[in-house]
């Protein structure tokens, strides 16, 4: 049951199959089995059971709220939920509980979902490895997996294969962790420049950023609030509509929200012919760094496209170039004003010193801060200057609209979708990893998906096929803004060329045949 989709869950709960709180405890065993994974910081165990006891009443009275009705999700930790501990994997809001639930939250519980937990991220969602929290990194369930271990036996290259575990991605790496592991079956990421689609490439899972403006961002903890949009992480692109139906529309608490009328729910159509569709294929995004692999399947992706009849042309990004730095100042500068709210006063960690309270300011934010957030302060600081402002803030602006621009003439030209890699490669060993710093790690990683957020696009990473090393990698969709659905429908019909095999965590379960029993054969296999 813990393999299957969320739709086909929903289904044996309805028909009685299974129960909710049979479902939950599973989950709940498997999130315990799988603790040194390290993907959730608070597990609401309690919360959840009483959840899954409401549903249980529900389905007995016939009155399901719906197909997340009973459902076990995750929460990334940057995400408000009444009466849980937030922190944002820091020391600046250990202990922090909120007084209401993110409108996100609030949406899934109105919908019946149970809250297994909080997941795992980079300290306030600032990085691209899940390496960067105070609760420690997050494990890719990759490293465990069968195709990954096999692979490894055939091609030794660590004395030590208990440190050469895999990073997640991230920042919303636990949240894809979760997800992955099979300990529910769908996860709220956030998104700012790649950090739902990051982490899903890397695990094997469809990840989703909506268009900006399209779900709500109350009670998301802000990182730059121009870009950030809720994420959603799940295995399979049908059950990424159904969590994006539930959370999709207006919210007068979030005035950045479209309130026009929004088709509910996101039902995806069937596409049985593609030959109506051009895919666009951004020249700029064949870079030095990009892998033999990924070169290899995003070549052979859009000839699997062109071979079932669909147009598919090369389109120029020119202003791609300077996306990385114009992000930088962007993204900087907006956390520099954000993370002002965090002086000890209000709310969150406060140091004992109490000789002045600008000394009182100072050390509470160097102890609640780590170097990748004080740093990233610093600089936004320096940005916002009064003899720095226009040289690099206005002109950044400035580039984010040529940026913007780039996108709407390429749909303009009668692109409907574009397909470009997610990652530079597949998931690489955490030790190997930390050898870069957080700001040029975050640079290499986000270098396909930070454009996408800058013009408030929706994108979806898709896994497509394991590497040499039985490693997921994955390739990424960006749509006109607001097409979300029509985005996801191409990203559907994809999918189910490709077949993704599912992971193989044996060492992990009691009983594997659960989540094998849906193991997919690849009908077409873009390795071959």
């Amino acid at each position: 049951m813990l393999g299957r989709s969320l739709r086909e869950v929903s289904a044996a709960l309805k028909q009685g199959q299974i129960t909710p709180t049979e479902l939950c405890q599973k989950c709940l065993s498997l999130i315990k089995k799988t603790k040194f994974l390290n993907a959730y910081i608070t597990v609401s165990e309690e919360v959840a059971l009483k959840q899954a006891e409401e549903s249980e009443k529900r389905y007995k009275n016939g009155q399901s709220l719906g197909d997340l009705d009973g459902i076990p999700i995750a929460v990334k930790d940057n995400f408000s939920t009444s009466g849980i501990e937030t922190t944002c994997a820091s020391n600046m809001l250990k202990g922090y509980i909120p007084p209401y639930n993110a409108t996100v939250v609030q949406k899934l519980l109105d919908q019946g979902a149970l809250l297994m937990g909080k997941t795992n991220l980079d300290e306030f969602a600032m990085g691209s490895g899940s390496t960067d929290g105070v609760f420690g990194p997050v494990k890719n369930p990759w490293s465990y997996s069968k195709q990954y271990r096999e692979k490894r036996k055939q091609n030794p290259h660590s004395e030590n294969e208990d440190s050469d575990w895999l990073i997640t991605g991230g920042s919303s790496g636990g949240s894809a962790a979760a997800v992955s592991a099979f300990t529910c079956y769908a996860a709220l990421g956030s998104d700012t420049g790649g950090s739902t689609r990051n982490p899903a490439a890397h695990c094997g899972l469809v990840g989703f950023k909506p268009s900006y403006g399209l779900v709500s961002r109350h009670g998301l903890i802000p990182l730059v609030n121009s870009m950030d949009v809720p994420g959603i992480l799940t295995r399979c692109v049908n059950d990424a509509a159904i969590v994006l139906g539930a959370l999709a529309g207006p919210d007068p608490r979030d005035s950045t929200t479209v309130h026009e009328p929004i088709s509910k729910p996101f039902m995806l159509p069937s596409l049985a012919d593609v030959s109506k569709l051009c895919i666009g294929i951004p020249k700029e995004y064949l870079v030095p760094e990009l892998s033999s692999e990924v070169q290899s399947l995003w070549s052979k992706a859009a000839d699997l496209f062109e071979s079932e009849g669909a147009k598919v042309i090369e389109v120029s990004l020119p202003h791609t170039s300077y996306s990385i730095v114009c992000y930088h100042v962007l993204c900087t500068s907006e956390v520099a004003s954000n993370m002002a709210r965090f002086d000890g006063l209000q709310y969150g960690h406060r140091c004992d010193i109490d000789v002045s309270t600008e000394a009182m300011y100072a050390a509470t934010r160097r102890e609640g801060f780590n170097d990748v957030v004080r740093g990233r302060i610093l600089s936004g600081n320096f940005f916002l200057l009064k003899e720095n402002y226009e040289n690099y803030f206005v002109k950044a602006q400035k580039v984010r609209r040529l940026i913007a621009n780039d996108f709407v003439n390429a749909f303009n030209s009668g692109v409907d979708v574009l397909l470009t890699p997610t990652t530079l490669s597949e998931a690489v060993p955490y030790l190997e990893f930390i050898k870069e710093d957080n700001r040029t790690r975050s640079a290499q990683d986000d270098i396909f998906t930070q454009a996408v957020n800058m013009a408030g696009l929706p994108a979806v990473s898709i896994p497509v096929a394991l590497s040499n090393q039985g490693l997921p990698i994955g390739l990424q969709f960006i749509g006109r803004a607001f097409c979300d659905q029509q985005l996801l429908t191409v990203a559907k019909w994809f999918e189910k060329q490709v077949q993704f095999p599912v992971i193989q965590l044996q060492e992990l379960m009691d009983d594997c045949s659960a989540v094998l029993e849906n193991e997919k054969l690849a009908s077409v296999s873009l390795k071959q």
